[in-house]
């Protein structure tokens, strides 16, 4: 069985998208949930589905919702002080969203990977399930104090998970969903033991159950980096430990995929003092730097056995976007001691900035684009939802976790600072206005906008910002900016944008991203709650009240989109954001020192102004990429001429 994307996947603009979005040829015809970096396109709509909100389980959101502002009031500030808000009720009405979405699930899909709330049935992608609901929701049970639940869930891994399984399965997803929530689950049980406790005997069988199956997890991934550069095939099968390309776009590997797996496996390697995991995962990072792409900006295709990009598609949504996200947090993993990876991260913003970042037409939201024909073709004003990691992910590497006021405090604060700080709240403004401009005050899966013309880019000087607040008149200006296509109408409950503003939130203490992460809150409780108890699913189109359900919930609700709401309204001393950092799907781990063990194995070649590799950097040795690759296609001629004849 192979993981594949959606089908029916529209195209977007750019020529060589229909490529990207096939279907990964899967003989079985099974399906993994929406991938985390891939854009889905909704199936037909399901006709006479009742649209009841707000009864049963969720009837404690219905006070709240009457008394404090509608999720279509202006950001002006609340008229409620900040004190008279109880910040500690909103929290425990995510952990009851979470707890109508679990009993669900419990109820009517108990163990399977997949969940649909409306039919209220489960499957799995391979025979006896892999545990993805489950063990995609292990830290934010431990967060939530759920004891019972996680009781439940730790008890299914110890005697039902086995990921001995003749099946293919995603590297990129298996990687952060499911060792990343291993590794998480370990980390905080170990380091947070009064959260959820469980009585685990020392020295019993099971006492390290997380660690015990991620290792064995990582084990089996690992063929996956056997390709003739490093770079890591699309999919791997769990038993036979064989790494397998990806059955659409000529076997290449998206780059997000491809470079979001370091945090894992540097981790695992930490916690095991086994060296391969780290090797790993490190080399994928050398081998794309050695190509030597201008201002940091990589294309979203990478051919694993040659070790090129496929085409010139760059954009920070779908395919890329995780790519830059590890670069600042793997910074930050390893306590600032890889100077490489902020080197690139830095590289990398001054290219989003000069290529990138333009405006819309006539409200002056920041607009974080597309070069679908590289850099040197047209710009394409369109953002993926997914692209709403970003704001969050800026204000991050400007503080590296400590708040603005902490920071300033170091007298380290530049102009630097200021300028990347100012973007951040600009493009968490504009992620803001794709909820705040819809009907049901959710964002599209994707958004256009109108843009100046010819486009206004920052790097030609233009600073412009968008509106003070926004003015909840239904038919305000700032409105006309934002164009969602027919194609594009549906949620599947995403967390960036709700990410984005919990780091907004720890950072800058401005109270605003709290509020707007409440509304959004609102938003879900309000559109995507299942009536009788199915918990919450996915929705058709976000103009339509009432809403229609899509029949799908993506794991990232649980381990994500509500985890980030309750580490929004809770404490700051929870997990603070200087000890730990959080990996794609939301994970969190310790940050930690290098060691004696472990090193940063490699360093950049030397480059000019644009980021291009000066034709007088040193030539490779006989122990280079090109040597190992051509030593492996003469060992495969060889073996092809001494081939016996067949009879």
């Amino acid at each position: 069985m192979s993981f594949a994307v959606p089908r029916n996947v529209p195209a977007f603009g750019a020529s060589q998208r229909h490529l990207e979005d096939r279907v990964w040829g899967s003989n079985r015809g099974m399906e993994l949930p929406t991938y985390k970096d891939k854009p889905f396109y909704p199936k037909s709509r399901r006709s006479n589905m009742l649209r009841k909100r707000l009864l049963g389980p969720l009837l404690f959101v219905a006070a709240t919702l009457m008394y404090y502002m509608g999720f279509f009031a202006s950001s002006k500030p609340s008229p409620l002080s900040p004190s008279a808000i109880n910040w500690k009720d909103r929290q425990d009405q995510v952990r009851d969203a979470f707890l109508l979405t679990w009993n669900a699930y419990e109820k009517y899909a108990w163990g399977h990977d997949e969940f649909h709330p409306v039919s209220k049935t489960g499957r799995d992608m391979v025979d006896g399930g892999l545990g993805w609901i489950i063990v995609d929701s292990l830290d934010t049970m431990i967060l939530m104090n759920l004891t019972t639940q996680l009781k439940h869930a730790r008890d299914w891994i110890s005697t039902s998970l086995d990921y001995d399984k003749d099946h293919d399965v995603n590297t990129f997803e298996t990687t952060i969903r499911m060792l990343g929530g291993l590794l998480s689950a370990h980390y905080l049980s170990t380091e947070l033991p009064h959260y959820a406790p469980i009585h685990v005997a020392k020295g019993s069988p099971g006492e390290d159950l997380y660690l015990e199956k991620a290792s064995d997890l990582a084990d089996r991934l690992l063929g996956a980096y056997e390709s003739m550069t490093g770079i890591p095939y699309a999919s791997i099968n769990l038993k036979t430990r064989k790494g397998i390309k990806s059955h659409a776009d000529g076997g290449a590997s998206s780059t997000a995929e491809a470079t979001t797996t370091q945090l894992e496996m540097k981790y695992l390697s930490k916690l095991t003092g086994e060296t391969l995991y780290w090797e790993k995962a490190e080399r994928v990072m050398k081998v794309v730097d050695d190509i030597g792409q201008k201002d940091g900006l990589l294309p979203i295709f990478i051919d694993p056995d040659v070790g090129r990009f496929r085409d010139g598609n760059i954009r920070l949504g779908s395919r890329g976007d995780s790519y830059y996200e590890y670069l600042i947090k793997q910074y930050l993993q390893t306590s600032q001691q890889e100077p490489v990876y902020r080197e690139m991260w830095d590289e990398a913003l001054t290219g989003v900035r000069k290529h990138l970042i333009t405006y819309s037409y006539p409200s002056n939201f920041t607009v974080l684009a597309e070069r679908p024909n590289g850099l040197d073709g047209s710009l394409s004003p369109k953002m993926d939802h997914l692209v709403c990691f970003m704001p969050g992910t800026i204000a991050l590497a400007v503080t590296g976790g400590l708040t603005v006021n902490e920071f300033k405090e170091t007298g380290s604060w530049s102009k630097g600072q200021d300028e990347a700080m100012d973007l951040a709240k600009e493009l968490m403004k504009t992620c803001m206005g794709m909820y705040k401009v819809t009907p049901t005050g959710l964002a599209a899966e994707i958004t256009y906008f109108r843009t100046w013309e010819p486009h206004k880019m920052a790097w030609e000087g233009w600073n412009l910002k968008s509106p003070e607040y926004f003015d909840p008149d239904r038919n305000a200006a700032w409105r006309d900016d934002f164009v969602i296509k027919p194609n594009d109408v549906h949620n599947l409950l995403r967390p960036e944008t709700v990410e984005s503003l919990f780091y907004m939130w720890r950072i800058t203490g401005d109270l605003e991203y709290r509020n707007w992460a409440w509304e959004i809150f609102q938003a879900f409780v309000e559109h995507a709650v299942v009536p009788d108890g199915g918990g919450f699913s996915s929705i058709n189109s976000v103009k339509l009240i009432p809403a229609r359900l899509k029949d799908n919930l993506e794991s990232f609700w649980l381990a994500e989109t509500l985890k980030y709401l309750f580490l929004t309204f809770g404490e700051a001393d929870v997990l603070p954001l200087q000890d730990v950092v959080f990996n794609t799907e939301g994970h969190p781990f310790p940050r930690f020192e290098l060691g004696k063990l472990f090193k940063t194995g490699w360093s950049r070649k030397p480059r000019d102004e644009y980021g291009h590799i000066k034709p007088d950097a040193p030539k490779r040795s006989n122990t280079n990429l090109e040597a190992v690759i051509d030593d492996k296609v003469k060992i495969q001629s060889v073996a092809v001429e001494k081939k016996p004849e067949q009879h």
